[in-house]
């Protein structure tokens, strides 16, 4: 059977070209498909999609965070992905609705969660050097709320697993980025400083 003899609903359709949106709708765009989509998606995926180029789409996205930060939604960016999630104040209530309510984080896993944030790419070694104690229970837990993940291997002996957090993470504390993290105190300079006389002694 020739593609000419088959029927008609088993014939390849061409492609439809698609002009890209005018200019006002441009956001309006970038929002509805960020909407429906089920995962991140790259920023060159709205690119190709929308039709316009790499710039045009990061300066709909800026635009469009700005708008969602008075929404209950928010933009979150994680290098080229790109998603819309619940804000930071009303995860709890969407967690509920979805039946996916944890009880809080322990001391001990918001401690490390800070270590593997501040510090990422880390591995566990480099972390309880820093508490001082067993991080086992910790990172296995904060790996199963999904707010950290393997990210690659050290180049070192034993290639131990390097860690770092996830998108998950920052829909957990409402942040847009991972530059959204706040300053560490400066209280932690006197500190390297006295631990370098230390050596020079």
């Amino acid at each position: 059977m020739t593609t000419d003899e088959a029927p008609s609903h088993l014939k390849k359709r061409k492609a439809r070209l698609i002009e890209p949106p005018p200019e006002e709708h441009l956001v309006q765009a970038v929002e509805a498909i960020l909407f429906v989509a089920d995962a991140p998606l790259e920023i060159a995926a709205l690119s190709r999609v929308l039709a316009s180029s790499k710039g045009d789409i990061v300066k709909a996205l800026d635009e469009l965070a700005e708008q969602c930060r008075d929404r209950g939604v928010r933009l979150q960016r994680t290098g080229e992905l790109v998603q819309l999630v619940s804000a930071g104040h009303t995860a709890v209530y969407v967690e509920r609705f979805l039946g996916l309510e944890h009880p809080p984080l322990t001391n001990a896993s918001l401690e490390t969660l800070a270590i593997i944030a501040y510090r990422q790419p880390v591995t566990r070694p480099d972390i309880e050097s820093v508490r001082g104690v067993d991080c086992d229970g910790p990172i296995r837990t904060l790996a199963a709320r999904g707010l950290i993940e393997e990210v690659g291997r050290a180049p070192v002996a034993g290639r131990p697993v390097l860690f770092g957090t996830t998108v998950r993470f920052l829909e957990y504390f409402g942040l847009e980025r991972p530059d959204d993290l706040p300053p560490l105190p400066l209280a932690e300079e006197p500190m390297a400083v006295e631990e370098e006389e230390e050596v020079i002694i």
